[in-house]
């Protein structure tokens, strides 16, 4: 393994029923604090009513901050970073998913940045030697994992550009699995698939031997695939919805990670496609990764062939390696295929052929992958996924 540093600053309260017991002791010293929610399906399910009782029961000055969509843009976190300092916010409390929690972070980071927060700490990384806004967050998606890390992801224009600071990790996290229960099947399967494509980078990727990060992740991978399939039969199966929550969580926070290079390769392409179309992360990485590890498996059979026995139990008694191999990535594949979300970049809204190089643009080598891929064949891969 390689040389790391471990943290994670976010405190997890997880269970049913964290919300109404903890909540108010973690709002204490915080007098205004802003309510950030997306575009209304909390208004739905419930939660909204829950979360602002406990709010109003506290006293606090609340401030909303709804309508934020997925793949958040640049204008929506301006928006918030406003009417936080306008305001005089002290806490961030991002009700959502990840697109929620990615959105909270920016705006923590720039409401109390005097410069333009954009070219300082989003168009490049930069050092952040100062504390952004706190922010807490409650989980109602069960697949980014935003609630465990500083990482976001944000689209100005047709780019989504994506930081990671650790001091934008939430200082705390509420996990109710019952609140993910409301959750649209179709934003369920594209999840778990994106939970499973979180493990997957890490766990294809330099360097290899004997790893605790890649036992973990082999074990998330089998339990990611489990729940998912549970959950979807049992909408309301609150083991299976528990697991697929904790399990997307450790998927990104860092944990995995440790003496890891990762591949993200197919991350950049994804995000660019999620900025070109507004497709759900989990969409992308459904249409892309089967094709890509079907290429990158010719370089790395071994490793993929571990992947086919142990996480997809394929017997290994009269296969080659390479067959092997090819055996656990077609098993991926069958997996997207039985969710539904098998398809095409055309079926995500790319048109022409000849926008798929916009899509490659920008894309640079990953210093953990099995194969250093150059702008040709990142086109090769993109036409196949057509």
């Amino acid at each position: 393994m390689n040389n790391f540093i471990f943290e994670n600053r976010t405190k997890v309260y997880f269970g049913r029923g964290c919300v109404k017991e903890y909540l108010a002791s973690l709002l204490r010293g915080s007098e205004t604090v802003m309510f950030a929610y997306g575009c209304g399906s909390i208004k739905k399910n419930g939660v909204y009513d829950e979360v602002l009782y406990i709010l109003q029961k506290e006293g606090k000055n609340i401030v909303e901050f709804p309508g934020i969509a997925p793949n958040p843009s640049y204008e929506k976190v301006i928006e918030g970073i406003q009417l936080a300092r306008e305001n005089k916010v002290e806490l961030i409390l991002g009700v959502g998913g990840g697109s929620v929690m990615d959105c909270c972070k920016a705006v923590a980071l720039g409401a109390v940045y005097e410069g333009d927060w954009w070219d300082s700490f989003w168009k490049k990384s930069g050092i952040l030697d100062f504390s952004p806004l706190p922010l807490g967050v409650i989980v109602t998606s069960g697949s980014s994992g935003s609630q465990c890390n500083g990482t976001a992801a944000l689209v100005r224009g047709r780019e989504k550009i994506g930081q990671d600071y650790e001091k934008c990790s939430p200082g705390f996290a509420l996990i109710d699995p019952s609140y993910t229960f409301s959750e649209p099947s179709v934003r369920m399967r594209s999840g778990g698939v994106a939970a499973l494509s979180h493990v997957m980078e890490i766990y294809f990727s330099q360097p290899d031997g004997d790893s605790v990060s890649d036992d973990l992740a082999e074990a998330l991978m089998r339990s990611i695939i489990r729940s998912l399939k549970r959950a979807l039969k049992e909408p309301e199966n609150y083991e299976a919805r528990s697991n697929l929550l904790w399990a997307s969580a450790l998927a990104k926070n860092r944990l995995i990670k440790a003496g890891k290079r990762g591949d993200f390769i197919c991350r950049q392409i994804e995000r660019k496609l999620e900025a070109y179309t507004g497709c759900h992360h989990g969409d992308g990485c459904a249409v892309l990764r089967p094709v890509y590890y079907r290429l990158l498996c010719q370089n790395k059979p071994e490793k993929f062939a571990r992947f086919a026995v142990n996480v997809w139990e394929i017997p290994a008694e009269g296969k080659t390696r390479q067959e092997l191999a090819e055996a656990g990535v077609s098993a991926f594949a069958e997996f997207i295929r039985e969710l539904g979300l098998s398809g095409t970049l055309r079926d995500l809204g790319v048109r022409e052929k000849k926008e798929l190089g916009k899509l490659a643009e920008g894309c640079i080598a990953s210093p953990g992958s099995y194969r250093r891929m150059d702008r040709k064949e990142i086109n090769r891969i993109l036409e196949e996924c057509f």
